[in-house]
């Protein structure tokens, strides 16, 4: 599953999104504390990001009949992949990737296709994960079931960031690209930019890593901004939001971060 390994410097990468008015230079950022503000500047378009869909990249075909529920998804959940932090942004690399996700998922896990139902790579690539989420997206009315948060998998949206970032801030092209993603899912579904949520806020998990975690406030700032609707509503608080009601009826506990995600060596070039 070896694809050509062509390079793209991250101000190539960029370039793509800084077209999409983008303030400029804002990509060439490089603290956390820099990426919500290069974002906010940003003029959200209801088109939202180009999607690589499941055949454009290749996917196998899911084992069985992929479960397409009545509902719309409640929120949206962030995850990273725990994978290297590569300095290849091409397309390639991101096709890559969602090949071998899809693989890890259907041949390790036993799962009927990719777990989560869309993808962001670090060269800001999006790309659809489990087969006919990007239709359900686009018809706003109904969401597929997925596999990429216990307890979860009926009432939200997963995606997947490239990258580990437990102590590494993701580039700034791929956390615009995540909160375009993320407005447009707002947009198509009715939710509020507060209803996004890291992995560990539901499972014993470290992902989506502590600094994309603690990015969390922020992107959903910058994505009530792309929608032009302030966010209102208070921060999440493990003492009076409902959702952290359900994870301690859940599990018994808090939110733990003790896991992570990882694909086994040898599925990536």
């Amino acid at each position: 599953m070896t694809l050509p390994a062509s390079h793209q410097s991250p101000a190539t990468a960029a370039s793509r999104y800084s077209r999409r008015s983008v303030l400029t230079g804002a990509f060439a950022l490089a603290t956390a504390a820099a990426l919500p503000v290069a974002a906010a500047g940003r003029a959200y378009s209801a088109a939202g990001p180009e999607i690589i869909g499941c055949d454009a990249w290749g996917a196998r075909a899911a084992s069985e009949p992929v479960v397409v529920l009545a509902n719309r998804p409640e929120r949206i959940i962030v995850h990273h992949t725990a994978t290297a932090n590569v300095t290849d942004y091409s397309k390639q690399r991101a096709i890559a990737l969602a090949r071998a996700i899809q693989t890890y998922h259907m041949d390790a896990q036993g799962w009927i296709d990719t777990g989560q139902h869309f993808t962001v790579s670090r060269g800001a690539f999006v790309l659809e994960g489990r087969h006919n989420s990007l239709a359900e997206l686009n018809s706003g009315r109904r969401q597929v079931r997925a596999a990429h948060c216990v307890g979860q998998n009926t009432v939200s949206i997963g995606i997947e960031n490239e990258g580990t970032y437990t102590s590494e801030a993701p580039p700034a092209a791929q956390y615009a690209a995540l909160a375009d993603l993320c407005a447009h899912i707002c947009d198509h579904y009715g939710l509020p930019a507060s209803e996004i949520y890291g992995h560990r806020d539901f499972n014993s998990t470290a992902c989506p890593g502590d600094r994309l975690y603690a990015l969390l406030p922020a992107l959903r700032r910058d994505v009530a901004t792309r929608l032009g609707t302030p966010l209102s509503e208070p921060e999440p608080n493990p003492d009076e939001d409902p959702v952290w009601d359900l994870v301690r009826q859940t599990t018994g506990r808090p939110p733990a971060a003790t896991l992570d995600e990882y694909l086994p060596a040898g599925l990536l070039p």
